[in-house]
């Protein structure tokens, strides 16, 4: 088990709204490459991953998936405080204000809900294990998307943390695959 400590994993202190880029950001909540999608691939892949120390960073990486869904999570919510009707009209953010007030709720940048088929798992250690190396490297495009579209230091200063993570994920990924996964035997036939 793991403790969890009542703080985020990366400090977000955004000062001025803006739901513009609430709109955008809140397609790594709940959008196609987003952290909700990383973190239930991966927590769902440990079970039918044969070696321990593959679950193991499985298990790692999809626990620190969920906090940063905090922190997005928190960043939408810092971005969409205190909004006026105006500047919720004015914004275009009045489509998901009439579904969702300014709850945080998973969704791409498109509007799409998050839905389970964003994610896949096999049960075959090298094809999970590529999909994950992909997944992370999506992550990684959109917030550089993102990065390009957005000014505010306190707005880009969490994204690039969260996109340097993505790159540590996917290296972890990689050395899982080439340490671990080579020693799988031969495909054996179902009786």
């Amino acid at each position: 088990m793991w403790n969890y400590e009542k703080r985020l994993e990366y400090p977000v202190n955004i000062t001025t709204p803006n739901p513009k880029i609430a709109q955008l950001i809140i397609s790594q909540y709940g959008g196609p490459d987003g952290e909700m999608g990383a973190s239930m691939r991966y927590l769902s892949q440990r079970y039918s991953m044969p070696y321990r120390e593959v679950a193991g960073v499985l298990t790692d990486i999809g626990t620190e998936e969920l906090a940063h869904l905090e922190i997005v999570a928190t960043m939408v919510h810092q971005l969409t405080k205190g909004l006026t009707p105006k500047e919720i009209l004015d914004s275009g953010f009045a489509p998901y204000y009439v579904d969702h007030t300014v709850g945080v709720w998973p969704q791409a940048a498109s509007g799409m809900p998050f839905s389970a088929k964003e994610f896949q798992v096999t049960g075959d250690p090298i094809t999970d294990l590529a999909e994950d190396m992909g997944a992370e490297q999506k992550a990684r495009t959109t917030y550089d998307n993102l990065l390009r579209m957005v000014s505010d230091p306190e707005v880009c200063d969490p994204l690039r943390f969260l996109r340097e993570r993505e790159i540590v994920h996917f290296q972890r990924f990689g050395e899982a695959n080439r340490e671990d996964c080579s020693k799988i035997p031969k495909v054996q036939k179902l009786d």
